[in-house]
């Protein structure tokens, strides 16, 4: 698979990457408090998908529920619109992730959620600046990942002292 770290979808918890996955925003739902996350509007998101479909093949899919694959959901959750839609044009899972994966940089504003994520990592478990940067990096900057890194770092750091 060529996005190993894919984020769960919004809806069941995933953080902002997964914003590659959802659906337009119609309703109430988990990816407007994503999208606040990201400080970017509905209709901004709306306008960087549809762009990117339109320079990718994610802009294929006339056949899925919004009319492309820009909008479809990770390859993991069964979808025969999706499916048949990638199958019909020879489009392999690994491809999909990799476009996906694309979508997902250019929808996260890594620069500014670096910076927060590296300020939360280093007051949470005190400590450097570059020592949360190499949290960060040797998780791809989830943050997830990163805090389990620190939090076991801490965890030997403190058998070691005893």
């Amino acid at each position: 698979m060529s996005w190993e770290n894919a984020p769960s979808h919004i809806c069941r918890g995933g953080d902002v990457r997964a914003l590659a996955f959802c659906c337009p925003p119609v309703k109430p739902c988990p990816v407007l408090h994503a999208l606040e996350d990201v400080d970017i509007t509905p209709q901004e998101y709306i306008s960087i998908k549809n762009e990117f479909g339109k320079n990718t093949r994610l802009g294929e899919g006339a056949g899925t529920c919004f009319g492309s694959l820009v909008w479809c959901c990770k390859s993991s959750k069964p979808c025969p619109l999706r499916d048949n839609v990638m199958r019909n044009i020879g489009m392999d899972e690994n491809e999909y992730l990799a476009l996906k994966k694309q979508l997902s940089d250019k929808l996260v504003n890594n620069k500014h959620d670096v910076e927060k994520n590296l300020e939360l990592l280093s007051k949470t478990f005190n400590v450097s600046k570059e020592i949360a940067i190499k949290a960060l990096q040797n998780s791809n900057n989830d943050l997830k990942t990163a805090t389990k890194l620190l939090k076991m770092r801490s965890l030997e750091s403190e058998e070691l002292s005893s």
